[in-house]
């Protein structure tokens, strides 16, 4: 019996004869891995090889994370240097360093 006549057959009884607990409980647990299953295979990720995407897509992520972090430390380090090369040359103008220059 495939899972859908079982859920299918689970139901009936469960019309038919009232439900209990544990009838209940099996029809849940069985539209909900029908469910995930169905889901699953939309994604795509159905197939023998669902794990190594699985793997690939996590590097892809840790990667894209490596990147972003990478790129925000970058942009940092460069504010800190205009903000501090910024402030020497106040400090030049303002001791008058401009005036040996000329």
């Amino acid at each position: 019996m495939i899972r859908e006549d079982m859920l299918a057959a689970l139901m009936a009884q469960a019309n038919n004869t009232g439900t209990d607990l544990v009838t209940l409980r099996a029809i849940v647990e069985e539209a909900s891995e029908g469910g995930a299953r169905r889901a699953v295979e939309k994604l795509g990720l159905g197939d023998d090889a669902a794990p190594e995407d699985l793997g690939e897509l996590r590097d892809l992520l840790g990667a894209w994370r490596t990147a972003k972090s990478s790129a925000l430390k970058a942009a940092i380090d460069w504010c800190v240097k205009v903000i501090g090369a910024l402030l020497l040359i106040g400090i030049a103008v303002r001791l008058g360093v401009t005036e040996l220059v000329r």
